[in-house]
């Protein structure tokens, strides 16, 4: 009866996040162009952008790896919450910038604008291989993680490999046809049941397990001192050094990771971006939630190990709520890891029909297309080697975020110094990435207490100057113009509009 409860509940809101992603492109023909489709026709408003950009970052981690950690380690996990709080405030500047250089000449990609800024189409293929590379992890854990998630609140009615397929399925039907806007509606829906299933449980599981917060909070000190402060509890060294380093890559990274970018340029405008900069860190507090109910879990259901400690949260939903309760709290969780692998396989495909495949002459004209064949691809691969070789994804996943960051000199260094030229970028990346790559697969991250990201991005600025300053030129038809770069165009205010146009497009937004 309780299988057949929550089960009925999911399919009902799997069957709703379709139609609200469908829904998103109604009035609007076939959806438009590649713009249209992949940046949302650079029109969402302030809400859509905070929602939108709120779905990539509370993630399935939310629930089921920050619960994990926090129940495997305490303090260390607080590094989420800082580097995603240091990130909006990078954003706050970082994203107007990126935003108004690619509305100003048309790009729709982080690979996009790399290849205009260097004037080479190649290298904004190269770059989508390897964001590709750094990306498809993310796809499937997301699979892997609402597998497990929709397995667990049906009581094990649905199996593990139907809710991989379920997750891909659902994802692909909307993202395909509607695009970023498709995925900033069904956003809308997943933050309101998440906001309000981590609020309900805030309350209920202190209340239900210990009596409170007072007594919760006395027994995690009395009991558990180790997990309240560093190095944690049997973290293998995540001490302060490791979390102040990883907070700045991390802050660095995820304003140039190309779902972020995805998210900047589908704004209206630019003041849409500094507000949802200055709104989003009010919904880290709900992080709070996963990690205070991991630390629950230590007294209620005791000696989880390996994977099973990622279902920490669900142990504690499972075990004390109705079926019904059970069912709404997993669809949350669930579309946490839709709307995220959304947005990954959209930029993927984004990327590889503009720069890859649409960089061929006899191709360029079905660039759409070529994206929307990609994201079927892209999913699917992640799925199949979900079912075949789970751990080739995870394998590479461990260089997924420090991976990216070595991208950082390039596109933002790139952007607000002249000087730095192709040789030196491509340099500074090699070199940073392939350093990262030594580091993380020999296991030496961290690295004498520091993130082995930092210190790839230190050898790629080094290395990137040094060719700069003692390397050779870009040719004169190569340098970017002045007008391409200049600050006081880079930063603009929103263009003026007529105040009811601009209600109007919020309305309709």
């Amino acid at each position: 009866m309780n299988a057949t409860v929550a089960t009925t509940i999911f399919a009902a809101f799997m069957v709703l996040t379709v139609a609200l992603g469908l829904l998103a492109i109604r009035g609007r023909g076939s959806g438009g162009g590649l713009a249209e489709w992949s940046v949302g026709g650079r029109s969402l408003g302030t809400l859509f952008i905070w929602v939108l950009m709120a779905g990539e970052s509370y993630t399935s981690f939310s629930y089921l790896g920050a619960a994990g950690w926090s129940y495997n380690f305490g303090a260390p996990v607080l590094y989420v919450l800082a580097y995603m709080s240091c990130g909006y405030a990078i954003g706050y500047v970082v994203g107007p910038m990126l935003w108004a250089y690619a509305r100003r000449h048309g790009l729709v990609s982080v690979t996009d604008i790399v290849a205009h800024r260097y004037r080479r189409p190649w290298l904004g293929a190269a770059v989508a291989v390897l964001a590709t590379v750094c990306l498809l992890p993310y796809i499937q854990l997301q699979i892997t993680g609402m597998g497990v998630v929709v397995s667990t609140i049906s009581y094990g009615a649905i199996s593990l490999n139907w809710a991989y397929f379920i997750g891909f399925a659902v994802t692909t039907g909307f993202v395909v046809v509607s695009g970023l806007r498709g995925s900033a509606w069904v956003s809308v829906l997943k933050d309101i049941l998440v906001i309000a299933t981590l609020g309900f449980l805030a309350v209920y599981v202190p209340l239900h397990y210990f009596g409170g917060y007072g007594p919760f909070l006395h027994r995690i000190t009395a009991e558990k001192p180790q997990w309240l402060t560093f190095p944690g509890h049997a973290s293998g060294g995540l001490g302060q050094t490791w979390f102040i380093t990883t907070t700045l890559i991390n802050s660095l990274t995820v304003v140039i990771f190309p779902t972020t970018v995805a998210g900047y340029l589908g704004a209206r405008n630019a003041d849409a971006l500094r507000r949802n900069a200055l709104y989003l860190p009010f919904y880290n507090v709900l992080l709070y939630v996963p990690m205070l109910l991991g630390l629950a879990a230590l007294f209620v259901v005791p000696g989880l190990t390996g994977a099973g400690s990622n279902l920490a949260l669900f142990k504690l939903v499972v075990d004390s709520l109705p079926a019904w309760a059970v069912g709404v709290i997993g669809v949350a969780a669930a579309l946490s890891s839709i709307v995220p692998m959304a947005v990954f396989m959209l930029v993927i495909g984004t990327m590889w029909g503009r720069s890859v495949l649409g960089a061929v002459p006899r191709l360029a004209s079905r660039q759409k297309l070529w994206s929307q064949l990609v994201v079927v691809a892209a999913g699917a691969l992640a799925l199949l080697l979900t079912y075949t070789a789970p751990n080739t994804l995870v394998r590479l996943s461990l260089i997924s975020y420090e991976g990216m960051a070595q991208l950082v000199p390039m596109l933002l260094l790139g952007l607000v110094w002249r000087r730095l030229t192709l040789y030196a970028a491509v340099s500074g990346l090699a070199a940073g990435f392939t350093l990262v790559c030594v580091l993380v697969f020999g296991g030496h991250d961290p690295v004498w207490g520091v993130n082995a990201g930092i210190v790839g991005l230190a050898v790629n600025v080094l290395v990137a100057l040094a060719v700069t300053w003692l390397g050779p030129r870009d040719r004169a038809d190569d340098r970017p113009d002045a007008e391409v770069l200049a600050l006081d165009d880079e930063f603009p205010r929103a263009a003026p509009t007529a105040p009811d146009a601009d209600r109007a497009g919020s309305a309709r937004t």
